[in-house]
């Protein structure tokens, strides 16, 4: 099975979690932080399944679920730091599949995202891609084997270059911060730093680039940050 799930949470980490547990699941993610972003995805992207924080900025979780209820048919599950009976009661009401609080196990989020597609039939699309690698500007990403290729060739990688190539690959030709992609490596290297990051990209085109002073993939946009360029496949 691998579905695209649509991603609304405005807490970066907490979405950066999400996303990887989901494409080492096999699926693909989008993440947004807003209600109006997850909206506007939504209607664009068509994804099988919403996960959907509450406590969105702009938008509400509660009305962006009312408006996906009432105009599209994609399965939502709820995640909130609110445990109040009504609030449960409220987003089941409007229609959510599923209803988790938090903290909660990233293993229990995906089993719940399993049982929800299984249970809606989005698990059952023949044509859909099982494949979870990764790819974007001649790049091939396995979250699941935690390898790269670069043009077919095997590249080793650091766990921190790692997540910095998967969360870029996931969102080629998107710009990232130093503070964002700071936020990707935490899980593997606590010490780091924004100056760290540069390091990290440094030591990445050396890897990746056939000439790493010229690079063509890992760009820098200056007074920004990084992004990887080339789109994806």
């Amino acid at each position: 099975m691998c579905a695209h799930v649509l991603v609304a949470e405005d807490d970066v980490m907490q979405a950066e979690l999400i996303r990887r547990s989901l494409l080492a699941e096999g699926h693909t993610a989008t993440v947004v932080h807003d209600g109006r972003a997850a909206l506007d995805a939504a209607r664009r992207l068509a994804p099988d399944l919403v996960v959907l924080d509450l406590m969105l900025p702009v938008i509400d979780g509660f009305g962006v679920c009312r408006v996906l209820r009432r105009d599209e048919d994609i399965p939502v599950v709820m995640l909130t730091a609110r445990s109040e009976e009504e609030d449960v009661l409220l987003g089941l009401e409007l229609g959510a599949d599923d209803y988790m609080t938090k903290p909660y196990s990233p293993r229990e989020l995906m089993a719940r995202i399993r049982t929800v597609l299984r249970r809606s039939g989005r698990d059952a699309d023949p044509g859909r891609r099982e494949d979870p690698v990764v790819r974007a500007g001649g790049l091939a990403i396995d979250p699941v084997r935690h390898e790269v290729h670069c043009e077919g060739t095997m590249v080793e990688c650091t766990p921190a270059e790692f997540e910095i190539l998967l969360a870029m690959a996931a969102e080629p030709e998107r710009v990232f911060s130093r503070r964002q992609l700071l936020e990707v490596t935490r899980g593997t290297d606590r010490a780091s730093t924004e100056r760290a990051v540069d390091v990290h990209i440094m030591n990445l085109r050396r890897k990746i680039e056939a000439d790493p002073r010229r690079p063509a993939r890992l760009v820098t946009v200056f007074g920004v940050g990084y992004k990887l360029s080339g789109g994806r496949g």
